[in-house]
């Protein structure tokens, strides 16, 4: 055991000493800061007032087209004699020209929009949608619907809420869905960074030949756990800074944009503990805020933690035994890691249709299999799981590991000391079966 840890204090000083793991650990978050920023005040910024000359040549949109909006203002004019669309605009001090042409019978003959360059998506929509409701609106008065009628039935809406008999408590798939897709592609992501990690590792000691020299002084096992514990502890680490380290910079967004500091002063104004559900009724934040608190987060973090480190050790062991297979040609790592990353994947499309029906049979499977569980239980402990699937789920994990390490470990103490051979899958299960 002592063995082992030197290797994994080896392993985790010599990884975070590194200056490439001091850059992306500071430089991860603040791209990715900087990236948010930029979508919040480029989407802050560029929404800028356009200005909306309208031409009704058939008389009825005047003064009913929405003047409320911030985005857009409508400004109602005629063509002068001999004057062009270009000269309107000019005049009007337009960005937008929107030509309607009179009735053909019942119906608009038809609606062109004019302006510099190509107009976009969210333009096009907002005009067609208003002009589209005005219109729907005359043809149910011309049918003999009365105007309080047609707002009383546009103003209808039933609204839909779920709740646990277990628990006796309101559920939110939505929330579900988004917190347990995020831990499912999380730990998705880190299988594949620090799982390839272990590999190229290893792949570095093989042909730098120091793999020789360390296992002259402990056994291929040792060294082979005591890499993949290190690298946990590295990438640990690394993703507890990089928690703090955005935590941190998300606080600053508010200071740097104004628009952002009202909704979290009343955020934070507001109290887990008031129970009126008519003021979360009317204020569709703070029913957002509740539904957030609600969920389990005991529960969550730790079966991330547990998940992580499970899922993160079950594949580091299969990832150090390809990288103890691998000479000199990278290729060879591809073609090998192949049987790894299928399971990985098929993990991730089962996370995906998890969110319709989290109590499927392919879900529960998924969340059973320990190739997949790391990643499909993530996603649907959010909704409630039963308890004994849960248990089975760490036992069938915890198994999967200890099983998986003792083959990994048959590959690798052969394979971490053959070089100039290029190995064959039927080789490896000669390895596994007699040694």
């Amino acid at each position: 055991m002592h063995k082992i840890w030197l290797i994994i204090k080896r392993e985790y000083l010599t990884r975070v000493r590194k200056r490439s793991f001091l850059v992306t650990t500071l430089l991860i978050p603040l791209l990715m800061f900087g990236l948010i920023f930029s979508m919040i005040f480029l989407a802050a910024r560029s929404e800028e007032s356009q200005t909306i000359a309208v031409v009704d040549e058939s008389g009825y949109f005047i003064n009913k087209l929405d003047t409320v909006n911030k985005d857009y203002q409508f400004r109602y004019t005629q063509f002068a004699k001999g004057e062009s669309n270009v000269d309107l605009m000019k005049r009007m001090d337009a960005d937008i020209l929107v030509r309607i042409f009179p009735f053909k019978g019942n119906h608009p003959d038809s609606v062109i929009l004019y302006k510099e360059g190509s107009a976009s998506l969210s333009v096009k929509e907002f005009i067609g949608g208003e002009l589209t409701s005005i219109y729907q609106i005359k043809q149910m008065q011309d049918a003999g619907i009365n105007k309080a009628s047609i707002d009383s039935i546009n103003a209808s809406e039933i609204s839909i809420k779920s709740f646990d008999l277990k628990n006796n408590k309101e559920t939110h798939s939505e929330i579900a869905s988004a917190i347990g897709y995020a831990m499912g592609f999380l730990i998705y992501m880190i299988i594949f960074i620090y799982g390839a990690g272990v590999m190229r590792g290893v792949m570095e000691e093989k042909t730098n030949r120091i793999a020789e020299v360390i296992v002259s002084s402990v056994k291929p096992f040792q060294l082979m756990m005591g890499k993949i514990i290190g690298i946990a502890f590295v990438g640990l680490t690394q993703f507890l800074l990089w928690m703090i380290l955005m935590l941190s910079l998300q606080l600053l967004l508010p200071l740097l944009i104004s628009d952002l500091r009202e909704p979290m002063q009343v955020g934070m104004a507001l109290s887990p503990d008031m129970e009126s559900v008519q003021a979360m009724a009317e204020n569709p934040s703070l029913s957002f805020y509740h539904a957030i608190l609600d969920q389990n987060w005991t529960l969550i973090i730790c079966c991330f933690l547990f998940y992580f480190l499970g899922g993160y050790l079950l594949y580091a062991s299969m990832f150090a035994a390809v990288g103890s297979l691998v000479n000199e040609d990278p290729q060879e790592a591809q073609q090998l890691t192949i049987p790894i990353t299928m399971p990985i994947i098929f993990g991730f499309i089962i996370m995906a249709s998890t969110a319709k029906d989290p109590n499927s049979s392919l879900a529960v499977f998924g969340s059973l299999f320990p190739l997949t569980s790391p990643i499909v239980m993530l996603s649907r402990i959010p909704y409630g799981v039963p308890g004994w699937q849960l248990a089975l789920s760490m036992i069938l994990l915890i198994a999967g590991f200890i099983l998986m390490t003792w083959l990994s470990a048959k590959i690798y103490r052969t394979g971490i000391l053959l070089y100039g051979k290029k190995v064959t899958w039927r080789e490896v299960f000669k390895w596994i079966r007699y040694s």
